[in-house]
């Protein structure tokens, strides 16, 4: 009886593999959509030129308010402990709203608020001189232990502080106010309206480089 023959088993032709998967990949990489992390839109200031000496700028400490965040998320908010930023907006508010030495353009400016920001307006002379330019900055300083998410949290409640009074200027929410674009004519117009003479003074002190 005559051996059987092994049948051999038949082969994938397998020389264009490498074309398909390359063909994939560049299919995949131009369907794909890839997340881009904006981070915080701000405007950051020029670089300074290391030639020039920086300018002596002499501000009251009265017309800052300081905002101190520890290794621990602890804040200590004009020299007051705090372990929440429970209230944060409405003190930063009060400050900035605060005519304690107002000079004729400020009184201008309380003249031209509307009922609702008059009445939460103070003549605290302790406290920041006006809310123009010089009169009022709100400074935030944190520790290089400071977790990046309370960073966030204190300076977005800074923020908001300005936006409700921006939009209460012009009759909206800060939401509604945050949300309008300068594309829009009639939205650049509140805008403009609602920040005027009322500069968003924001300081980011350097961290501090102990974990204390």
């Amino acid at each position: 009886m005559a051996s059987r023959m092994k049948k051999e088993a038949p082969e994938i032709p397998a020389g264009s593999m490498a074309d398909i998967a390359f063909l994939l990949l560049i299919f995949f990489l131009v369907t794909t959509t890839i997340a881009s992390d904006k981070g915080i839109l701000n405007i950051l200031p020029p670089k300074q030129d290391p030639n020039v000496p920086p300018p002596d700028i002499q501000v009251n400490e009265r017309n800052i308010f300081n905002i101190l965040v520890n290794a621990n998320d602890q804040l200590l908010v004009e020299g007051e402990f705090r372990d929440n930023t429970e209230g944060l907006t409405e003190d930063i508010k009060a400050f900035i709203l605060n005519f304690g030495a107002p000079n004729e353009a400020a009184l201008g400016l309380y003249n031209s608020l509307p009922a609702s920001l008059k009445a939460q307006a103070g003549r605290d002379p302790e406290s920041s001189d006006h809310p123009m330019s010089g009169g009022a900055v709100v400074s935030i300083k944190t520790n290089r232990g400071t977790s990046y998410e309370m960073y966030l949290e204190v300076f977005d409640l800074v923020k908001k502080a300005y936006f409700e009074i921006y939009g209460e200027r012009v009759g909206l929410t800060a939401n509604e106010y945050r949300a309008l674009t300068a594309e829009n004519p009639g939205e650049a117009e509140l805008i403009d309206r609602g920040k005027a003479d009322i500069p968003m003074a924001i300081s980011i002190a350097e961290p501090d480089k102990t974990g204390e």
